[in-house]
């Protein structure tokens, strides 16, 4: 098993702002440090207990989501009690308040997040349906992450990272798998994330995305060559294929019943080594390889089929 040994990045954050344009979010109140406003992780909370005066717990770190729920509570106070309840639950770690539905925000809300210096923000979408997006879009862009080398390119539905060498032709393999009808989502550098215990997503920094070089030829932006359909943003990556010069000394798997992995952050990625040699067309290897892992993983395995078909002839003619 090989275990990458290329570099993680830092642990990362994303600014309150980030979430304020992409989700166009009204700007209730802002205080002055809104600039420096981050947030590091991602869950998201729903402060129930906690208006309700019950703190033991409580998370001031997460994002905050008020609710019809949260909201009717409130409603349900006097203006005095609403206004001890909120200071007592405001926390200057709070990174921002979210309120759903539109709902109208009382002034007992800004009053506590004003002493805080705690942003209020609204939404016109539901409660579950922000919880979702949001939760999702944390989760992306917060995930565990590393930068590696290769190429990553989506081929009939299967995330593929293409290694090999410096000069071994990974980046013209790639552009003829291209040209072929599969999409590109990483040239050289790429960029995976961590979203569940078993899920890697790709992606390519956004400065060199959709571009590629080629030596003797240069830099190509394959979007402009080939189209929009050419290319992709982000992909998981299921299946790791090592590309090398032939070498007549070393032996190569020619049944492929025994499985090999490449791991990276902990998960494992089924792999296989293509040598290269005169005759061997590799972007048709690699369709091959693409079409079978999937194949694999609706449960037939023709390696396996055919080591069991073996073995029972042999079985029944002794």
């Amino acid at each position: 098993m090989h275990i990458s040994d290329d570099y993680d990045d830092s642990v990362h954050s994303i600014s309150v702002n980030r979430i304020i344009e992409r989700y166009s979010l009204d700007r209730i109140y802002l205080p002055e440090n809104i600039d420096t406003r981050t947030i590091s992780v991602v869950e998201v909370y729903r402060p129930g207990l906690q208006l309700a005066g019950y703190l033991e717990g409580f998370k001031p770190e997460r994002v905050q989501l008020f609710g019809r729920t949260e909201m009717n509570f409130l409603g349900t106070l006097s203006r005095s009690e609403r206004q001890k309840k909120l200071d007592d639950y405001m926390h200057e770690d709070i990174p921002c308040i979210i309120i759903s539905n539109s709902l109208p925000v009382y002034d007992e809300i800004i009053k506590a997040a004003r002493m805080k210096k705690v942003p209020v923000l609204r939404t016109f979408e539901t409660t579950s349906v922000f919880l979702a997006m949001l939760i999702s879009y944390l989760n992306l862009e917060l995930a565990e992450r590393m930068t590696i080398h290769g190429e990553l390119l989506e081929l009939y539905g299967v995330g593929v990272r293409i290694t090999g060498h410096s000069g071994v032709g990974k980046s013209e393999t790639a552009l003829e798998l291209v040209k072929r009808g599969h999409r590109l989502i990483a040239d050289d550098v790429v960029e995976l994330r961590k979203v569940s215990q078993t899920t890697l997503l790709g992606t390519s920094p956004e400065i060199i995305r959709h571009f590629m070089e080629l030596r003797g030829v240069g830099i190509i932006d394959v979007k402009g060559l080939y189209g929009a359909g050419s290319v992709k943003d982000i992909d998981s990556i299921d299946l790791v294929i090592n590309i090398e010069r032939w070498d007549d000394d070393k032996k190569y798997d020619r049944i492929g019943v025994d499985e090999v992995y490449t791991e990276y952050l902990g998960i494992k990625i089924p792999s296989l080594t293509l040598p290269i040699m005169p005759g061997r067309n590799m972007p048709i290897l690699m369709e091959v390889a693409a079409m079978d892992f999937r194949q694999k993983k609706m449960g037939y395995n023709a390696a396996k089929e055919m080591y069991e078909r073996v073995n029972k002839k042999f079985e029944d003619n002794p």
